[in-house]
């Protein structure tokens, strides 16, 4: 109605005739106007669109009111959508309107929506030793292994299958680094609002597949007693990636009491069934064992808050937390072992018992994953120590040095080797000539082994965190002398330091380890000398204790 009357306006208005009251037309088109409006249900007050030069007065004897105009407001998505999802609730009087390019509408389903509505994939945000974070979407089937390859990708790290993605509980003081075949979408939804994620190496995921002897001791395993320790490394394994094998791992360990501080030291075993303990002494009667805690749904975690806060008698801490609780404290299983090795005995039984054979398979095939960046993967060349043998090339033919005393002799001789190889450097004008402690003092700071001005507990708790495996090393400036560096190096999972001394030889700053008998012209060759030899120190440096920035 009203277009047909803007419509008559406008005809009028174009029309040059005398005979045309404007003024009557205007007061008809408000008339209409009223009655128009006075038919809708609004509450709101209205007024003409078009009037007079003067205001228009009722002509019954009430007071003017003042009208105000009736704005138009945003329609909130909402309401549109309930408009879209409800469409008998439209009022009749609105036309419907065809589409007259229907091709151009997005059909439902389409690839368009498909990137708009990712109801897939989900947000987790992985953190760093340094405390920085880096946001990934991952999609709900991406497991562990793939999400560590992304970040290795994106961070532009050495792949070498020892990343790792840690749970880390802050108000537990607990953490625990995931299975690679494990979905990070699982975990996080059975971790709280403080837990997050942690990117960081661990050595120690699979070298009980390397070396197994030294994760099991003899006395803790049940079967290895019968044989008095015969029993080959592939059996040892084979018996407890076999299903219808039953081994056992049994020992002594200290278990926090519920609601108390106190400690009580007990006989455990650990089964496939799960973790138990002995009522009665060291008794295996099935009427004297007390199950503690299963395997299917729970997992075993690392105690990071010390021995101070749970009031420890040792050291070891460890605890078996159900996968369904997230923050009850009266829920956990608080252990405490004896020792390091006992510790970490109880613990890796705890993951191939209960994993069995994912775990060999997840060993086994590194490069089978799902990840679409995996061609982005940077090959690694895996070399055995046995394959390593010392070589005399001084002749026409090289030839395999045999006798021990004479291989020994031969890496003193490549180090004096190295020696010489610096002085002729420095006389064909390096710039360690030109700056004798610029070269020398700073180009080790651009080493992932080197850590600088940390204390020897951090020194600790990088080791520690990153797998206590033989051969795992850092450098860091030492605390007695400022001129001086030491090797932090873990070996039979004990952690041992080395001093590195500078000394000064025909104006030449040189580094030595063992006393001044071999010398380097900086840490970079101190550090791949032993990477080759192991000379004064109990094993060769095999595995830099990094920390990635993300």
């Amino acid at each position: 109605v009203s277009l047909s009357l803007c419509l008559s306006l406008c005809v009028a208005l174009s029309l040059c005739v005398d005979d045309v009251d404007l003024e009557a037309l205007v007061n008809d088109m408000n008339s209409s106007l009223e009655s128009l409006y006075s038919s809708c249900n609004t509450h709101t007050e209205t007024a003409p669109l078009l009037h007079n030069s003067h205001m228009h007065t009722p002509h019954h004897g009430h007071a003017p009111h003042r009208c105000r105009l009736c704005r138009s407001q945003p329609v909130h998505i909402n309401a549109f959508r309930r408009l879209q999802e409800e469409p008998q609730c439209r009022p009749s009087s609105l036309p419907a309107v065809i589409n007259p390019f229907p091709e151009l509408c997005t059909p439902t389903g389409s690839p368009i929506l498909s990137l708009i509505h990712t109801t897939d994939n989900h947000i987790i945000k992985v953190y760093s030793e340094d405390g920085a974070g880096k946001v990934v979407e991952v999609p709900a089937d991406m497991r562990a292994r793939d999400v560590c390859q992304l970040l290795v990708y994106k961070s532009h790290c050495l792949d070498d299958n020892s990343w790792s993605l840690v749970e880390h509980h802050p108000l537990l003081g607990l953490e625990r680094c995931l299975e690679d075949h494990e979905l990070v979408v699982q975990v996080q939804a059975s971790m709280t609002s403080d837990s997050k994620f942690l990117f960081r190496k661990n050595y120690a995921k699979y070298e009980f597949f390397r070396n197994p002897l030294n994760f099991f001791p003899e006395q803790m395993v049940a079967w290895c007693q019968v044989s008095n320790g015969s029993i080959p490394q592939s059996q040892l394994l084979q018996n407890f990636l076999n299903s219808s094998s039953c081994p056992e791992v049994q020992g002594f360990l200290y278990l926090k009491e519920s609601g108390r501080k106190s400690w009580k030291r007990l006989s455990m075993f650990l089964r496939r069934s799960g973790l138990y303990y002995s009522t009665k002494g060291s008794s295996k009667e099935p009427r004297h064992l007390q199950l503690l805690s299963d395997l299917e749904d729970s997992c075993v975690f690392t105690v990071t808050t010390g021995r101070k806060l749970h009031n420890a008698p040792t050291d070891y801490q460890f605890c078996i937390k159900p996968s369904k609780v997230r923050s009850e404290c009266k829920e956990l299983r608080m252990l405490c072992a004896e020792d390091e090795q006992s510790r970490t005995c109880w613990m890796t039984a705890f993951r191939l018992l209960k994993y069995g054979i994912l775990l060999y398979q997840n060993y086994k095939s590194p490069q089978q994953r799902k990840s679409p960046v995996s061609h982005f993967s940077t090959p690694v060349r895996s070399v055995s120590e046995n394959s390593l043998v010392a070589m005399d090339f001084s002749g026409r033919t090289g030839r395999v040095i045999e006798n021990p005393l004479e291989a020994q002799s031969a890496a003193v001789e490549e180090g004096q080797t190295w020696r010489k190889r610096g002085h002729r450097m420095n006389a064909l004008g390096s710039p360690s000539l030109l700056h004798p402690s610029s070269l020398s003092s700073v180009i080790h700071r651009t080493q992932l082994w080197f850590h600088g001005r940390i204390i020897r507990e951090e020194s600790h708790k990088m080791i520690m965190k990153q797998g206590q495996v033989d051969g795992l090393f850092l450098l860091r400036d030492s605390q007695s002398n400022p001129k001086a560096f030491v090797l932090t190096l873990c070996h039979h999972q004990k952690i041992r330091h080395f001093q590195i001394l500078p000394c000064q030889e025909e104006g030449q700053m040189l580094f030595s380890l063992d006393d001044g008998s071999t010398k380097f012209t900086d840490l970079i060759h101190l550090v791949e000398f032993y990477q080759l030899n192991r000379g004064v120190l109990p094993c060769k440096l095999k595995h830099p204790c990094t920390a990635v920035a993300l």
